[in-house]
């Protein structure tokens, strides 16, 4: 049964579904890469119910999606206990999706497209449907598109949905936004700041503590334009406060961050600049202009995506056979801090002369300013003047 012929059934139920299911689990960049597919649905069927199975911790992410009627949130282990299965296929079998899509790709996605009664089960052919995804998914599309956003934009053409604009709509909480802008208040971040997001969830993946410190002198010196150092978890909390202690008071430490309030920050931030993590596809999904710094992952399926957004990759893993997990440290440390600071040079160039709020050169020096006036009184709470 799992392995009928798209060809059996009846088109009516692809041109006008009831119910939709996105399985997506995680992660984070992942959930955001899925985004344009769930507007992209809504925009086609605004009367369809459309629900998102996602793992609890990621669902923050989606939480008062305009676009979703319903989340449906699992454990991470729910496919090790036989109770968690039975209670999600029961949950999943009285929303009664009439398609699902897989947009994983994985054992896991797939059985849980299953377990939903789904008559259409769209997933990936190809390279792209692994460990098994195939057995139940009973309508393969095989992408031929590079970014990974395309290659999931693809599984909407069973729907006749082609060529769709590419939109996120990441939503935002008020709570979230209040404080996001006190902590930039409290440290006088009023106005253009960079973010560097220091960790990765890979070791392979993470670009070197002294060099975002570097980068971080090199934006006061050059463009007056302070950065905010963020992190998620107690190792990567370490490395940002090396990379502060280490920036020599160019650098400012972010408090402990939910989703939300991450998003927030990106979304008031001039610039991101980090490597193949969640944080870095949020900020490129809100406009905020991102420089992805890659290693092992391809920067021209995965980094970031929108024409506002550069990567760097100077390295890859092609003709090894290495898991990019387990990849060397080499091939982020073949991003020199010069290039770097090179394109964030052009990158600047543009971005500022394009902000008419104030004139570049007030902005930059009355920031400037204060934080040289805040170092020197070692008082890093004390009130700046708005720029």
């Amino acid at each position: 049964m799992f392995f009928r012929k798209a060809s059996y059934f009846s088109d009516n139920i692809l041109l006008r579904p009831r119910r939709i299911l996105i399985v997506r689990f995680s992660a984070i960049g992942d959930v955001v890469h899925t985004l344009p597919v769930l507007i992209a649905l809504r925009t086609r069927f605004p009367h369809a119910e459309i629900a998102w199975l996602i793992e609890e911790k990621m669902s923050k992410l989606l939480l008062g999606h305009w676009a979703i009627n319903r989340l449906i949130i699992v454990k991470k282990s729910w496919i090790k206990s036989w109770s968690e299965i039975a209670f999600l296929r029961k949950r999943l079998q009285m929303f009664a999706p009439d398609i699902t899509i897989d947009v994983q790709g994985l054992f896991k996605s797939s059985f849980a497209a299953w377990l939903s009664g789904a008559t259409y089960r769209i997933g990936f052919g190809g390279i792209d449907g692994r460990e098994g995804s195939q057995w139940f998914n009973n309508y393969r599309i095989t992408p031929d598109a590079e970014h990974v956003i395309d290659r999931n934009m693809s599984l909407l053409e069973p729907f006749g949905i082609y060529g769709s604009s590419i939109d996120f709509d990441l939503p935002e909480c008020e709570m979230d936004c209040r404080s996001a802008r006190h902590f930039l208040n409290h440290n006088g971040l009023h106005g253009h700041f960079a973010i560097l997001n220091v960790g990765a969830g890979w070791e392979s993946k993470r670009w070197r503590g002294e060099r975002y410190a570097e980068v971080a002198q090199y934006l006061l010196t050059q463009w007056n334009l302070p950065s905010l150092v963020v992190w998620a978890g107690d190792e990567e909390r370490k490395i940002a406060e090396t990379v502060v202690q280490s920036a020599k008071g160019t650098a400012f430490m972010a408090p402990s961050t939910t989703l939300g309030e991450l998003v927030s920050l990106a979304r008031l931030a001039t610039i991101f600049i980090g490597s193949d993590t969640g944080p870095l596809h949020i900020a490129a999904a809100i406009g905020t202009p991102c420089l992805g710094l890659y290693g092992p992952m391809p920067a021209k399926r995965n980094g970031p995506y929108g024409t506002q957004n550069r990567f760097i990759q100077k390295q890859t893993l092609e003709g090894r056979r290495i898991r990019p997990h387990r990849a060397p440290r080499t091939l982020m440390d073949a991003i020199d801090t010069e290039t770097v600071c090179n394109m964030c040079d052009e990158m600047l160039a543009k971005i500022l002369s394009s902000d008419s709020s104030l004139p570049i050169q007030e902005i930059n020096q009355d920031i400037n300013q204060d934080i040289n006036q805040d170092i020197k009184e070692n008082n890093p709470s004390k009130k700046r003047k708005a720029a």
